[in-house]
């Protein structure tokens, strides 16, 4: 079983005693594994003829680099087999009470990462996102891996039109014990987020829905 950060000791409780745990986690510039290592890790195993669970949290195939390893593996002949998840933005909306879509204040809903890839020198770009496309007061944006880019990610949509006052929420560790929610307008919300000393991993939502968290 190689797991990630956000896998709970609940749930690794799950695995058969005689499983092999494998931790490949990741946060922010502290990552235990490269992508390419997780890669060879789960051919490893695959090859010795192991059953390999690659076990994250939420959906694998949302943001979690779940169709890179599906990729990597089939192009070596091994068969995967994909269990859905609940992805971050679904169930952190529900637990708050906002609807991702609504008849009144949204009817699109887009996800996009606030984390950009580094390049062939190991450098992070700017965050490139088509923010013209994004700056719509009639979609909820949901950011992930948002947190280190939130002021430029804030400052793009309001250049490109998004009223300062629409409403926001970041949520850090949404679902579980731990959750703390802080609530701004867009314009607001980066100085908001850094005066509460949110971490990672925190979900941004931006849009008219967001109104409606429950208190």
């Amino acid at each position: 079983v190689l797991y990630d950060r956000l896998v709970t000791s609940d749930i690794l409780k799950i695995a058969r005693a005689d499983s092999h745990l494998v931790y490949v986690g990741k946060e922010k510039d502290m990552h235990t594994r490269s992508q390419e290592e997780i890669h060879r890790l789960l051919w490893y195993f695959a090859s010795k003829g192991k059953v390999v669970v690659r076990l994250k949290a939420g959906d694998p195939t949302v943001f979690g680099r779940g169709g890179e390893e599906l990729d990597y593996l089939e192009q070596r002949g091994v068969p995967v087999h994909i269990v859905p998840g609940i992805t971050a933005a679904s169930g952190i909306s529900a637990t708050l009470g906002i609807p991702l879509t609504h008849r009144d204040y949204a009817d699109s809903v887009q996800f996009v990462t606030g984390h950009s890839k580094k390049d062939a020198e190991g450098n992070k770009p700017p965050l490139q996102l088509d923010f013209e496309r994004l700056a719509c007061p009639r979609t909820t944006l949901v950011v992930y891996m948002g947190l280190g880019t939130l002021p430029d990610l804030c400052q793009g949509l309001i250049a490109h039109g998004l009223p300062a006052d629409i409403p926001a929420v970041a949520v850090q560790e949404g679902t579980s014990v731990r959750q703390r929610v802080v609530r701004a307008p867009v314009g607001q919300l980066a100085g908001a987020v850094e005066r509460a000393g949110l971490l990672s991993p925190t979900l941004i939502m931006i849009g008219k829905v967001a109104s409606l968290l429950s208190d």
